[in-house]
């Protein structure tokens, strides 16, 4: 089955690729891999939430989280593909790093990567699975509660 396939059997509609909002481009390609610059959880140019990700009053829950690394991943995809021809072009998925606005006391950044990771392995399948590194940080852009960027191998 075909990336677009697999998108369409999930009832996944890509996003449009995000616009960069500093000075660099949304993805690069080298070699037979695809570089994407970090990408936020934009939705139709909006960001769904902001904030740092814990348990308490203001804070972005986890599992509302783990749904924005989701959404990153699908922007990830949307860059990749734009960058190589198209989403079918896509082969695999070699590293995803992860970033999570933390509260000082949360320590669950790798459980909120993991909406990023599941989508990858739905999608790719076997070909998705990956290194990773889920990191916790004090701030992000766009007070983004999570960054995600992601390394493809194309065809």
């Amino acid at each position: 089955m075909t990336v677009s396939q697999q998108l369409a059997a999930l009832g996944i509609d890509l996003p449009s690729v995000v616009p960069p909002v500093a000075a660099y481009i949304p993805a690069k390609t080298q070699g037979d891999v695809v570089y994407t610059s970090g990408q936020l959880p934009m939705v139709a140019g909006s960001m769904p939430a902001t904030g740092k990700v814990g348990d308490g009053p203001a804070l972005v829950p986890a599992a509302d989280a783990k749904g924005y690394a989701r959404q990153c991943a699908l922007n990830a995809i949307a860059a990749a593909a734009a960058a190589v021809g198209g989403v079918d072009r896509l082969t695999g998925v070699v590293k995803v790093v992860g970033f999570v606005a933390s509260d000082p006391a949360f320590t669950g950044q790798p459980g909120v990567i993991n909406g990023a990771s599941e989508v990858l392995g739905e999608i790719f399948g076997d070909e998705g699975r990956h290194a990773r590194s889920a990191v916790g940080v004090t701030a992000l852009p766009l007070d983004s509660p999570v960054e995600v960027e992601v390394v493809f191998s194309f065809a």
